[in-house]
């Protein structure tokens, strides 16, 4: 049994590259609380974290780059050739990563919680797991995947498989397999089924909502089958210049999630987003021409911030194009506001503008919380 109480846990690990976080995604679209416990890790070491001066002691100054932060590129290549570096590092982290985990779980409101780390096995997390989930993937696709995602040279992807170790001691570990050959719909086929035969506490009826008023915008979360739809909708708004299949959405679902905003039973609008590292983020926006914007952007931002508050998201980030960007008085009146990168502070929230930013629009922020993991504020 997990040691928290009313709480169903799954161990999700597999070795780098192999799809962890596009599973731990589709887990989440099915109603879990997902935990990336590797960017914990990072968080842990970020200036003004706690680890950051424990790294310090241990490793010195020179691994500092030059806003005072921990350069990972040389924490990275200094543990990866060294493994009595490696093994420092993990005892500084993984106690403050296990620390976090376990705030994280027992604030969640949902049933089902999933913490992904690639190190689960070797951490006394996997104790506190239910069941063991394994994401399997031919190394040649890790390598591409590495080459593609980490801008990595062949020699350094093979390298860094390498230094880990072998995959097979993850899957004899494993109560469940999820191939994941690159093919979304076969993955998500494997995750759906393996989440239906999961012990889940009988969900609650539901009071008949009230009836939709003529005009009336209504949001809702897009789900995979949703997909052709959302494809539809996207190229005929952006009149082909997003020309977008279900396949396309299909593997968007495994970064993000959509909310779809409906009027009149039809749809009217999509929003693309994700909650990841405690930072949300919405980096896609399309409105059919013709739909109030002073009534559908609260609504929307309304939903994004009640779904975010579910995954304890601290802060929003919002992605405008310059077309979106001149509704000033309706982005503000829902609490956002124009921001640099920089200007946001928090090392987490920074790189995920950084990671997240679409090329040619504005970054509008708004703070969710007062209180950050791994630096009560």
């Amino acid at each position: 049994m997990s040691r928290w109480a009313g709480k169903y846990v799954i161990g999700l690990t597999g070795n780098i590259a192999t799809g962890k976080s596009v599973v731990r995604k589709m887990l989440e679209h099915l109603g879990g609380y997902g935990i990336d416990a590797d960017a914990l890790g990072h968080r842990a070491i970020a200036k003004g974290a706690p680890g950051y001066p424990l790294v310090l002691k241990a490793f010195g100054e020179w691994i500092l780059d030059e806003e005072g932060q921990i350069d990972r590129g040389r924490m990275a290549k200094l543990a990866f050739s060294d493994p009595s570096a490696l093994d420092k590092l993990e005892t500084i982290v993984h106690p403050l990563v296990t620390h976090a985990v376990d705030l994280l779980i027992r604030r969640a409101k949902q049933s089902v919680v999933v913490i992904e780390a690639i190190k689960l096995l070797e951490t006394d997390l996997a104790a506190g797991c239910d069941t063991i989930w394994v994401v399997d993937a031919p190394e040649e696709m890790q390598v591409a995947r590495l080459m593609h995602k980490r801008n990595m040279s062949e020699a350094a992807a093979r390298q860094r498989i390498a230094a880990q170790p072998p995959q097979s001691l993850k899957l004899r570990a494993a109560k469940i397999i999820i191939h994941n050959d690159g093919n979304f719909e076969n993955t998500w086929d494997q995750v759906s089924g393996s989440w239906s035969k999961l012990p889940k506490p009988e969900e609650p009826l539901l009071a008949t909502p009230p009836p939709v008023r003529a005009g009336q915008i209504v949001i809702r979360r897009g789900r995979p089958q949703d997909a052709d739809e959302i494809a539809r909708f996207i190229s005929r708004v952006t009149h082909g210049k997003r020309r977008m299949t279900r396949g396309d959405v299909m593997a968007t679902f495994g970064e993000k999630a959509y909310l779809l905003i409906e009027r009149d039973g039809k749809l009217a609008g999509v929003a693309g987003w994700q909650v990841e590292n405690l930072v949300t983020r919405i980096d896609e926006l399309y409105f059919e021409a013709g739909l109030p914007l002073d009534q559908a952007i609260p609504a929307l931002m309304e939903a994004v911030e009640t779904a975010s508050a579910e995954l304890q998201s601290e802060a929003s980030l919002l992605f405008l194009p310059p077309y979106l960007a001149q509704h000033v008085g309706s982005w503000r009146a829902v609490g956002y506001r124009p921001q640099t990168i920089q200007g946001l502070g928090v090392r987490a929230w920074q790189e995920a503008a950084v990671e997240s930013m679409p090329r040619g629009s504005s970054l509008w922020f708004k703070r969710l919380r007062d209180d950050r993991v791994l630096r009560p504020v």
